[in-house]
C-alpha cells in the first residue's frame, strides 16, 4: 500500500511539474506574442508568422526567435568622422537643389529621365550621383576573378575586400596568395567577412597576412561557436576597392562553387560589375563604414590616399545605394519599386529568391495589367528549400496577371538584377525578399545608361534561351505535394 501511495504521489508530482512547466511555456509564449504585437510593432504578416512558430513549436520556437527573430536595435551602427571631410553632405545638397531647379548638368538623357529616382536616393540614402564611370559586366565566375586577380596584382597602395562568403578553398587560396605577395610589397590589405556567411572561417586562418601587417575582421562575430544572437542580421555586401580607383560590386562571393565546381549547383550564373570612376569613392566609403563597425582596434581614419582624384573614365551615371536593418527606410526596395513604376515598355527581373511583400506584388501586378512586358527569371533548383517553394508560389500569381516567368536551366541563377526600357538598371547584392529588404546589409548600383542597361537586357534575353517558360498551364499541373510545399513556405515567407 505504501508503494502504491508512493507511485500515486510520484505521478501526481510529475503531473504537477509538467503542468507547471507547460503553464510557464504558455505564459512565456503569450508574453512574447504580446511583445511582438505591441512593443516591436512589426508588420502584420511577420507578426503572425512568428506567433505561429511560437505556438506550434513552443520550446524550440522560443530558441529560434532568440537567434533569428529579435530586432536589431536601431542605433548608429556605422560611424566615421572622416566622412565629413569628403564633402558628401555639401555635394548632396548641391545635387538636390540643382536637380529640383532644373540647373543640374545631366550629361546623358538616360539620367535626366530618372531624376525622381535619383532625388529619392539622394534624400534617403545620401547616394551621390556620379556620371563619369566606366562599367564592365561579368557573368562568369572565372572571368570575374581573373580580372580581380589582375587588378589585385597591380595594386600600389591598398586593397579593401569585403565578402559575405569567403572560403579558403582553391579560389580563396588563389586570392590569398596574391594578397600575401602584395602585403610583402607594402600594400595595405584589409579583409572583412560576414561571420554567419563564412561560418567556417576564423581570423587565425589569415595569420600569415596579419604577420605582414594585413588586417582581417569579422562582421557581427559569434560569442560562442554556433551561438550568435545577431546571426539573423548578415552583411551580405560584396565590395572590393583597389587604390581608391577600381571597385567591384555584385553577386559573386569567394568560393569554388562560384566557378561552377560544385555538382549541387553546376554552372554558376551571376552578375558582377567592375567600376572605374567617381562611384568608386562611395564604394570606398561604404567599406570603411562597415570596417570601422567591425574593427575594435584598427579603425580607418580619413586619408587622401583612399579618395584620390580620378581622371575621366567614362559616361555611365551611377548611384551606390546601401540598406540594412539599421535604416529607417528600405532604400534598395524603394529603389526597385520606383524603377519598376517608371517603366514604360518592359521590366526584366532576375533573382534567386523571389518572395516579394504586398507592395512589391501590387506594383508588378499593376505593371502587368498596364500592358508592360514583365519577365521574371528564377533558378531551377533550390539554394534553400523553403525559399524555392515560396518563390514558386509568388511567380504563379504573377503569371496569372500576365507576367512571363522563366526557369533558368543552365546551372544555378544567382544574379540580382532589374532592367527597364533599355535605359535604367540595377545590379547588386539584394534579392527580392524580406531578408534583403529588412534584415541583411546590402548594396546595389543603380545605373542610368542606355548602353549598359541594353547590354544587361541582352544578357537576360540570352539566358531566356537557356530557360524554360513556366506557363499558366504548366503551373496548374503541379502536384498536390508541390502545392502543399508552396502553401507551407508561403505561410512562413515573412520570416524567411
Amino acid at each position: 500500500r505504501k508503494d502504491r501511495y508512493k507511485r500515486v504521489g510520484g505521478v501526481i508530482l510529475a503531473a504537477s511539474i509538467y503542468g507547471f512547466v507547460g503553464t510557464g511555456i504558455l505564459i512565456l509564449n503569450i508574453s512574447l506574442a504580446i511583445a511582438l504585437i505591441f512593443l516591436e510593432r512589426r508588420d502584420a504578416s511577420s507578426t503572425w508568422a512568428w506567433i505561429l512558430v511560437l505556438f506550434f513549436i513552443p520550446i524550440l520556437g522560443f530558441g529560434i526567435y532568440l537567434l533569428f527573430g529579435r530586432r536589431l536595435r536601431r542605433k548608429t551602427l556605422f560611424r566615421w568622422e572622416g566622412k565629413s571631410k569628403i564633402g558628401i553632405d555639401k555635394l548632396i545638397e548641391f545635387q538636390m537643389e540643382a536637380i529640383e531647379d532644373e540647373s543640374f548638368d545631366f550629361r546623358l538623357d538616360d539620367a535626366s529621365h530618372y531624376k525622381d529616382l535619383i532625388i529619392m536616393h539622394l534624400n534617403n540614402n545620401h547616394a551621390v550621383l556620379t556620371q563619369d564611370n566606366k562599367v564592365d559586366i561579368f557573368t562568369d565566375g572565372r572571368e570575374k576573378f581573373d580580372a580581380l586577380l589582375f587588378d589585385l596584382e597591380n595594386a600600389k597602395d591598398h586593397i579593401h575586400i569585403q565578402y559575405y562568403i569567403f572560403r579558403l578553398d582553391n579560389l580563396g587560396q588563389e586570392i590569398y596568395k596574391v594578397l600575401l605577395a602584395k602585403a610583402k610589397q607594402g600594400v595595405k590589405v584589409r579583409i572583412l567577412y560576414d561571420d554567419t556567411g563564412s561560418r567556417s572561417l576564423r581570423k587565425r586562418h589569415f595569420h600569415e597576412l596579419i604577420k605582414l601587417g594585413g588586417r582581417v575582421e569579422a562582421f557581427f562575430p559569434s560569442i560562442l561557436p554556433l551561438i550568435n544572437p545577431r546571426m539573423n542580421y548578415r552583411n551580405h555586401r560584396k565590395i572590393v576597392v583597389i587604390d581608391g580607383r577600381i571597385g567591384y560590386i555584385g553577386g559573386f562571393n569567394v568560393g569554388d562553387e562560384y566557378l561552377g565546381k560544385k555538382k549541387k549547383f553546376g554552372y554558376w550564373r551571376d552578375t558582377h560589375l567592375r567600376i572605374e570612376g567617381s562611384s568608386v569613392h562611395p564604394l570606398q566609403t561604404r567599406f570603411i563604414l562597415d570596417w570601422n563597425q567591425a574593427s575594435a582596434e584598427h579603425d580607418i581614419e580619413y586619408s587622401d590616399r583612399f579618395f584620390p582624384a580620378i581622371p575621366l573614365k567614362g559616361s555611365v551615371g551611377l548611384q551606390i545605394v546601401s540598406s540594412g536593418p539599421d535604416s529607417e527606410w528600405e532604400q534598395i526596395k524603394n529603389g526597385y519599386l520606383k524603377l519598376i513604376m517608371m517603366a514604360k515598355k518592359y521590366i526584366y527581373i532576375q533573382s534567386p529568391s523571389f518572395i516579394p511583400d504586398a507592395s512589391f506584388m501590387d506594383t508588378l501586378r499593376v505593371a502587368c495589367l498596364s500592358g508592360i512586358d514583365v519577365r521574371i527569371m528564377i533558378p531551377n533548383k533550390p539554394d534553400h528549400l523553403f525559399v524555392y517553394w515560396a518563390t514558386y508560389s509568388y511567380v504563379g500569381e504573377l503569371i496569372k496577371a500576365g507576367a512571363k516567368v522563366f526557369i533558368y536551366e543552365n546551372g544555378f541563377l544567382h544574379t540580382k538584377m532589374i532592367v527597364i526600357d533599355d535605359e535604367a538598371s540595377t545590379v547588386g547584392t539584394a534579392n527580392i525578399d524580406v531578408r534583403s529588404f529588412k534584415l541583411n546589409f546590402e548594396v546595389n548600383a543603380f545605373i542610368y545608361d542606355n548602353e549598359t542597361s541594353h547590354q544587361l537586357a541582352e544578357l537576360f534575353e540570352e539566358d531566356m534561351k537557356l530557360s524554360t517558360e513556366l506557363t499558366w498551364e504548366l503551373y496548374e499541373k503541379r502536384s498536390t505535394m508541390i502545392k502543399f510545399k508552396e502553401s507551407l513556405a508561403r505561410l512562413i515567407s515573412p520570416i524567411l
